[in-house]
């Protein structure tokens, strides 16, 4: 379950190699479009098919990307698509940009894992919350309130408040101004919930080229749970383990965010000794998030296996946007299952009691 025996994966790959053969960017456009619909099915598309072994029609999937779908599932390849590669002559942009798409799960994988009960991983019904999401004091759709009140619709006991911190101003990063307005809208909101859901004041911290993070220890100190991020330098291929070394040793950290900053199709993310890094993390407490969100999937469950084994806690977030996002939490509970991650050992399913004392003991440097 994980790229080669993802049909819905191969075939929105195949779909993308298309689309970079294009020299209409309409053209291109369209089968990216069919690519992500692919990617977005619930189901797999050999288990789509009628008794007469016809597709039904799937939205945004037009003709020409259904006859690269109808080759795909008949015989594992596509000459349609091998045949433009070829005459555009793209196969090395393509050859590179499938390196970019190892591990990823498409919705399909997601939901088939989720259901899998030989899986050792968490599952959804154990999962309390969600700490890492973005709200309209950075880059997110919705607002404080809104975010909230749908993570505790979910179910959930609590979540987390995770905007940009200001280091980041392309992602609308926060000024501390107005992050001590949003804590004060958190503690209205927290004292109208009285105790039936809880709403951490968190950052998504911006994490410079030498480990450091964009804030300074007062700064942090305002926080309950600071995600500590790559967002530069993550198509170097220069090793980068010092990097993830000095973030991870960091006072005021409590996780490692998308760790390897990676995006579907188009950037590999950091090169890194992970064995290393896993083995940092592990001694000094902080988890390793493993990023829902479907173009990042990062930590990928191959890598997630590794952090496990090596003793490191886990977050599994869904680094939304928008309310329709927090979904993408489901994404990285199936990475977390995949890898046989222990319950014990993924933070979201920490009663909120245990949470807050894990959070503030890393405050404090306590491991």
């Amino acid at each position: 379950m994980d790229g080669q025996d993802d049909i819905n994966g191969r075939v929105a790959a195949a779909l993308r190699d298309l689309a970079a053969a294009q020299s209409s960017p309409q053209k291109a456009w369209g089968y990216k479009r069919a690519a992500s619909a692919v990617l977005d099915l619930e189901t797999s598309l050999d288990r789509l098919r009628g008794a007469d072994g016809a597709l039904p029609r799937i939205k945004h999937v037009g003709p020409a990307s259904l006859r690269v779908i109808e080759e795909i599932l008949a015989s594992g390849r596509s000459a349609i698509v091998e045949e433009a590669v070829r005459t555009a002559g793209a196969a090395p942009a393509v050859e590179a940009r499938a390196a970019y798409r190892e591990h990823f799960l498409s919705r399909a994988e997601v939901v088939a894992a989720l259901r899998r009960r030989d899986l050792a991983g968490p599952t959804l019904d154990d999962i309390r919350g969600d700490l890492h999401m973005h709200t309209t004091y950075s880059d997110g759709v919705h607002d404080v309130a809104e975010m909230a009140a749908a993570c505790r619709a979910r179910g959930h006991a609590y979540c987390a408040i995770s905007d940009h911190s200001y280091g980041l101003p392309i992602a609308g990063g926060v000024p501390m101004d107005r992050l001590a307005r949003q804590h004060a809208e958190i503690d209205a909101l927290n004292a109208d919930w009285r105790g039936a859901f809880r709403v951490l004041k968190g950052i998504e911290a911006n994490l410079r080229a030498d480990g450091s993070v964009d804030m300074t220890p007062d700064e942090l100190a305002t926080l309950d749970i600071v995600i500590a991020s790559p967002h530069s330098a993550l198509r170097k291929a220069e090793d980068q383990t010092e990097r993830l070394l000095a973030a991870v040793r960091q006072p005021g950290v409590h996780v490692l965010g998308h760790p390897r900053g990676r995006m579907y199709g188009s950037r590999p993310g950091v090169s890194a000794d992970w064995a290393r890094v896993f083995a940092a993390a592990a001694e000094s407490g902080v988890a390793l998030e493993i990023d829902g969100d479907p173009s990042r999937q990062d930590l990928d469950h191959t890598l997630a296996a590794r952090a496990a084994a090596a003793g490191c806690l886990i977050a599994v977030d869904s680094d939304a946007h928008a309310i329709d996002q927090l979904v993408y939490a489901e994404t990285a509970v199936a990475h977390a299952r995949l890898a046989s991650v222990p319950r014990d050992q993924v933070i979201n399913t920490w009663t909120l009691e245990r949470l807050l004392d894990w959070c503030a003991r890393r405050k404090a440097g306590v491991h």
